[in-house]
């Protein structure tokens, strides 16, 4: 019996990962943070694509035969190309999921007037991908998608920097930046795992009325419904309720944060990539 593989940049995935134990609390799962590499919001495509696929393939050989990219910058630079060219030719067996796909899929059920905002890294934002599947799930012109590109968002989270006047400048002047080019946005998406630590100052800086989407209890029932419909995954994956996390950084530093995510102490292994 085999963990789910759940992969991020750094700390971020772990709120998706907090979300998968909460709908999916008998699962195993093991949790792999690049956190020596990070952040991947502003590097390139080849480079993202490279240290994706190496972290797959270490979570692969740990036994996983389903991995989540917990990550909106891997599953946007990267998840494509491992899907379509590295999974057929070594390992036609394992499945590689991301975040993308299952946001895009949400926005018809959350936004009434079909304006929508991405707030997100670089990176995500350049790959154009949240706007690439809204257009090839809901057709062409059918929605108003802006996206705002946001930085400075991950150093902050990843410094644990949550609160204080730098935190709010920043974030104002981002979500601002998103409802000058579309006053009209009533849903916006943290298309940025680690965003949704600073959700509570987003809010603030909303317009009345304006939804706030976080990724992780869509990604969870996306996976909850996956596995319903793939029992042939569903029957090797162990059910103990085990976690396992890894880091490729400090794993004494890693625990820290990682136990403040989890709500509980965790143990953590450094490995290399």
């Amino acid at each position: 019996m085999f963990p789910i593989g759940v992969f991020d940049s750094g700390y971020g995935g772990l709120t998706v990962l907090k979300e998968f134990v909460r709908v999916l609390p008998e699962y195993d799962f093991v949790y792999l943070g690049d956190n020596a590499r990070t952040p991947y919001g502003t590097r390139s495509f080849d480079v993202v694509y490279r240290y994706t696929k190496e972290a797959v393939h270490a979570l692969f050989e740990l036994g996983c035969p389903l991995v989540i990219l917990a990550c909106n910058t891997a599953s946007a630079k990267a998840l494509r190309s491992i899907q379509q060219r590295d999974l057929p030719l070594s390992d036609p067996g394992r499945r590689v999921l991301g975040v993308i796909r299952p946001s895009v899929e949400a926005i018809g059920k959350l936004s009434a007037n079909r304006h929508v905002g991405i707030l997100a890294t670089a990176g995500t934002v350049a790959s154009g991908s949240y706007p690439l599947e809204i257009e090839k799930l809901y057709g062409l012109g059918n929605y108003t998608v802006t996206q705002v590109a946001c930085p400075l968002w991950v150093p902050l989270v990843e410094s644990n920097e949550l609160t204080g006047p730098g935190v709010e400048y920043f974030v104002r002047k981002y979500v601002d930046g998103l409802f000058e080019q579309d006053p009209q946005i009533d849903t916006v998406i943290l298309g940025c795992t680690h965003y949704p630590l600073l959700a509570p100052q987003i809010a603030r800086f909303l317009p009345v009325g304006v939804q706030l989407v976080e990724q992780g209890a869509i990604v969870a029932g996306s996976l909850k419904e996956y596995l319903s419909r793939h029992a042939e995954m569903d029957a090797v994956l162990g059910k103990s309720g085990r976690h396992t996390f890894l880091t490729t950084e400090n794993a004494g530093q890693f625990a820290q944060m990682a136990s403040l995510f989890m709500d509980a102490p965790v143990s953590v292994r450094q490995i290399s990539l």
